[in-house]
């Protein structure tokens, strides 16, 4: 019944608002990198970070994760930087120090930017390999651009707790309240802060988010509509994927459910390596054993027949 009335509201209230995308300008010239920026082929500057190793031995493109911005990596890019892996990362569209701050890009365009990120990084770094990393929502971003350019030239792909919870696998009665709320008033944000959800074990980094003025802290309800509907292309483009794969995730992660993961883990067709890590929290590479999943990334890259130095990898996403 719930449910019944909830969509009654919907079509009533539709006419009021719509979600607003950001959507993809027209193309103006080849996307490109220009120092500390990422120029996309629209001609939007996009923050760019580089943590860079003196003879990088690999190359990991990292896509950052819901209200976050290319900062995220600086923990594990200066780690891996000393070890011989250069990271890159830049500021998605709507995130950060980017354009339109806190607005919803739409999938087509973080897509885009995403396939041509790693052809300007492939172009720079011929001979070395080139890996994508996806955390959290850039793990779905990740997801979707495989799927929506197979051609995208890469080495290997990190899912470090991907973001595969949309739509097909939501409860109905929120999917009716989120459609709703983004229909009738889409710029409406929410803190998220009463929802006593604990994303890391690492209280100092959670602090210096608080108080870093470029982590979105109220995310508006169309950016959460477009999320969802984000995610639940990745979840759908998982069949699709065919390069070698590690899959991390961390059993005390409370952002990202685990039956939608083990589903998508599962259904990963490539070469694949699963880790679930006991004191794991969402943010993996943050969290306080942060360097545990450092030190896997690395060895995986070095060699990724070899065992794991946590040894916590799970053939089949564990027994629960």
């Amino acid at each position: 019944m719930k449910c019944i009335i909830m969509l009654i509201m919907a079509l009533t209230l539709s006419a009021c608002a719509s979600p607003y995308v950001q959507g993809k300008s027209a193309d103006i010239g080849p996307a490109h990198l220009d120092g500390a920026a990422f120029v996309t082929r629209d001609g939007l500057r996009l923050a760019l970070q580089v943590w860079q190793a003196e003879r990088p031995r690999a190359v990991v493109i990292g896509l950052h994760g819901m209200n976050e911005y290319a900062n995220a990596f600086t923990m594990p890019g200066s780690w891996w930087a000393a070890r011989g892996i250069t990271l890159y990362a830049y500021d998605q569209r709507g995130f950060g120090r980017s354009p339109n701050r806190g607005l919803w890009a739409g999938t087509e365009a973080m897509t885009q930017d995403a396939q041509d990120m790693v052809s300007l990084v492939r172009a720079r770094h011929p001979h070395v390999p080139i890996y994508l990393m996806g955390v959290s929502m850039g793990g779905a971003v990740a997801l979707s651009s495989l799927a929506r350019h197979p051609d995208m030239k890469i080495d290997g792909l990190i899912l470090v707790a991907p973001a595969v919870w949309g739509w097909s696998v939501l409860n109905p009665f929120y999917k009716v309240s989120l459609w709703v709320a983004a229909h009738t008033f889409p710029g409406k944000t929410f803190a998220g802060s009463g929802l006593k959800i604990m994303p890391s074990d690492n209280i100092e980094m959670l602090r210096a988010n608080y108080y870093d003025d470029f982590v979105i802290k109220g995310t508006r309800t169309d950016a959460i509509y477009g999320l969802v509907g984000l995610m639940d292309e990745g979840y759908s483009s998982v069949d699709k994927v065919k390069v070698r794969t590690l899959f991390l995730y961390g059993a005390k992660d409370e952002i990202i459910p685990r039956k939608p993961v083990k589903k998508a883990a599962a259904r990963l067709s490539g070469p694949k390596r699963i880790v679930v890590y006991q004191n794991g929290y969402h943010m993996l590479l943050r969290d306080l054993q942060a360097k545990t999943v450092w030190r896997d990334i690395s060895a995986w890259i070095e060699d990724p027949q070899s065992p794991l130095p946590s040894g916590e990898e799970k053939p089949s996403f564990g027994a629960n």
